[in-house]
């Protein structure tokens, strides 16, 4: 990122996607390796998930015969693969940041030090990820009860009210969960890059939203979208679509798919790193290079001087 720290603030959407789909022209093979062994496996994973499960739901949704081995085998597959995706999505996140990061500062870029980096990155990641998972179980229980309450409260005779309020309790459930990925994608920025993590790090978060919510809201939305598009054509396709299409069809869209969903995230990964620098410009929060490159040294076990660990908290631009 070329542009002055004081006027990141001033980047609209089409700013920020330019400037993000402009880092890896830095460097090359390294994102290159990290798409490769990282992104793509996640991303494969999580449209070939349907392809393992739909099979074995088929076989427990027929009335006759005995169902325990599909619903173990089911079990343990979905419980194997959200290991997997959990693993992989904060791997991804690891490599991405600290490697966006160390372009940032004109610290020397490697697949190498990238690797090297991330078991530490991967612990503060993982108690961040704790505390965003703690708020989602709340929320989801809150909408729950509201739905229980809807049934109890309004009477269901009335189509007309009764879809009204459905409409409404979804709309605000779709906003709170925006919000939080929000705070989540941002939190895992500020784990890596700053001296905080887990409920700090949401703190410091939400406090770095503020003024830039919409703009956060609107670039989780799309990405969501982008993701249930590419997610509802696969299942559509190459799921679903036997009948009417052929294995060869099936294959080239899947793989093609793949791919669109391998950019995505990638794209999707450096645009909340660069939104990131956006939210600190727009605060008038500074960020100290020099400390932040020790900072990122800390992860490569570099001697790291006692400046860094008070960095990017008050520097005014």
């Amino acid at each position: 990122m070329d542009i002055p720290p004081e006027e990141l603030q001033f980047l609209s959407l089409s700013d920020i996607l330019k400037e993000s789909t402009s880092i890896p022209k830095q460097s090359p093979k390294t994102f290159y390796l990290i798409t490769l062994t990282i992104i793509f496996p996640l991303s494969f994973a999580i449209l070939a998930h349907s392809l393992f499960t739909h099979p074995l739901l088929t076989q427990i949704n027929t009335p006759t015969g005995s169902h325990s081995s599909q619903w173990t085998k089911l079990l343990i597959f979905q419980f194997c693969y959200l290991i997997f995706l959990f693993a992989f999505s904060l791997l991804s996140t690891a490599a991405v940041v600290f490697t966006v990061a160390s372009l940032y500062t004109s610290k020397p870029v490697s697949f190498s030090s990238t690797l090297s980096a991330i078991p530490k990155v991967f612990r503060r990641l993982f108690i961040t990820y704790l505390w965003v998972s703690l708020s989602m179980i709340l929320y989801n229980i809150v909408f729950v009860a509201a739905l229980v309450l809807l049934v109890i409260a309004i009477d269901t005779e009335s189509s007309v009210l009764f879809f009204f309020s459905m409409i409404v309790i979804f709309l605000l459930f779709l906003v709170v969960h925006v919000y939080i990925t929000a705070l989540w994608h941002l939190a895992s920025v500020v784990s890596v890059l700053e001296p905080l993590y887990g409920l700090a790090a949401m703190k410091k978060s939400y406090e770095l939203l503020k003024g830039k919510t919409r703009m956060a809201g609107l670039l989780v939305f799309v990405y969501l979208a982008i993701c249930g598009v590419i997610n509802g054509i696969f299942g559509a396709v190459v799921v679903h679509g036997g009948e009417g299409h052929g294995v060869l069809t099936r294959i080239l869209i899947g793989g093609f798919l793949v791919g669109v969903l391998v950019i995505v995230n990638l794209v999707g990964l450096m645009v909340q790193s660069v939104f990131y620098y956006v939210c600190k410009s727009y605060h008038h929060q500074g960020i100290d290079k020099s400390a932040l490159y020790d900072h990122l040294g800390g992860y490569l076990g570099e001697y790291v001087p006692l400046k860094s660990s008070i960095q990017m908290e008050n520097f005014e631009i």
